[in-house]
């Protein structure tokens, strides 16, 4: 944007129809420090719905949030549950490192923002969520609001009320990450071609059948044995074996 060629966005304009947590998304979100930033109302818009989006999370689940004790690390938790976990720790390393290190806040939102829409594929799981469920996603949700406070200072600063929690969230220590809680449980899958074994493969244990054949599937020297044959059949047993029939 340039005087010279009369493009120049007025801040006090979009401050007022957005809201100023909305426009400092926006630019720090749009382009790291060290490159121009080029204007987007689509780029707007995006960071205006986000934080609606984090807002609603929130306020739509409060009751349960609010009563949730917050995740310590010592319940034994499901695939699902594991991942969400780690996923917040990741989140916690990743935001603390591009801000403090790198001074890249778009990978930093990005990274936040990847970590809400796993909260929200909990969140939307048919089956009822358990105390240890909201334990889990209160523990992302709140981490989610803390990492965002250098950006979004007044909405955070109004969600960290909504939570429950006393004094300014600008007082509230910057959160740690668990070395332990980011470590991947592996699964050792053996894998056949026509009964035969032909490699062995560690996976995420979170990982489903699907993945747990595909990654077979991939496999080089799978792809080496089954050759230019169709695949007739592939059985995944007890997510132990995977043996691929041509």
């Amino acid at each position: 944007m340039s005087k010279s060629k009369k493009n120049v966005v007025d801040p006090e304009d979009l401050i007022e129809r957005y809201g100023a947590d909305t426009v400092r998304m926006f630019c720090l979100f749009a382009s790291p420090p060290e490159r121009d930033l080029e204007w987007s109302d689509q780029g707007v818009d995006g960071s205006f719905r986000f934080l609606h989006r984090v807002w609603r999370l929130v306020d739509e689940n409060l009751a349960p949030l609010k009563s949730a004790a917050l995740y310590t690390g010592d319940e034994a938790l499901s695939a699902q549950l594991r991942d969400l976990h780690r996923k917040t720790h990741q989140t916690i390393k990743k935001v603390s490192n591009d801000i403090e290190d790198r001074f890249h806040f778009n990978t930093a939102i990005s990274a936040v923002m990847e970590l809400v829409n796993d909260v929200h594929k909990i969140l939307a799981g048919a089956e009822k969520h358990s105390s240890l469920t909201w334990s889990v996603v209160k523990e992302a949700v709140e981490a989610t609001v803390l990492l965002l406070s250098p950006v979004v200072p007044h909405i955070t600063e109004e969600l960290w009320k909504m939570l429950g929690h006393e004094g300014l969230l600008l007082e509230v220590p910057w959160p740690g990450y668990r070395a332990e809680a980011l470590a991947v449980v592996k699964r050792l899958i053996v894998l056949q071609v026509n009964g035969k074994v032909r490699d062995r493969i560690e996976v995420p244990a979170s990982l489903t059948e699907k993945e747990i054949e595909a990654a077979a599937l991939a496999n080089e020297r799978v792809l080496s044995f089954v050759g230019q044959n169709p695949v007739k059949k592939v059985i995944v047993v007890g997510q132990k074996l995977v043996n691929v029939v041509v």
